[in-house]
């Protein structure tokens, strides 16, 4: 996993977390990257200072792009578990609000749009763990995310 500090073409700074570097370029070259404040597509790498320590963070984990916004939240004084989970809920909302849900029929729809049988566009739904497997045997990346049953939706 590999995080970057983003800035689209407004100025909001955020935050991506990507599986390595070549997942960002080919994502972002896909225009599967935006800004969770405006929604713009025209993002680009900042400096951050673990970049400027030289240090290197990456490890090999199958997933697809998430952003989390860092836009400034009330969360520095909040213990470490209530921050913790504010910080899910707002990352479960940006996958929410800027994917579709295609239910029970998630592991389908992945397998079409990966063979170019559907639009390309970012989908979320249910699969068994079966399933998941079977998709990233196809090399189709998914993420399986644990969500309780909550209207994230609102």
């Amino acid at each position: 996993m590999i995080i970057y500090d983003l800035n689209c073409e407004n100025n909001h700074r955020f935050e991506g977390w990507f599986q390595n570097a070549g997942a960002f370029e080919s994502q972002l070259e896909d225009k599967l990257v935006c800004c969770p404040q405006c929604d713009s597509h025209n993002v680009h790498r900042v400096p951050s200072a673990v970049a400027i320590a030289g240090h290197h963070v990456e490890e090999q984990v199958g997933t697809t792009a998430v952003v989390s916004s860092k836009t400034p939240t009330s969360t520095a004084l909040m213990p470490v578990g209530t921050q913790a989970m504010a910080l899910y809920r707002q990352l479960i909302q940006t996958i929410v609000s800027h994917s579709e849900d295609v239910g029970h029929s998630f592991a389908d729809e992945a397998r079409k749009i990966h063979y170019n049988e559907a639009p390309q566009r970012p989908i979320r739904g249910q699969a068994s763990e079966d399933e998941c497997e079977e998709l990233r045997d196809e090399g189709i990346q998914v993420l399986s995310l644990p969500v309780r049953c909550h209207n994230y939706d609102q």
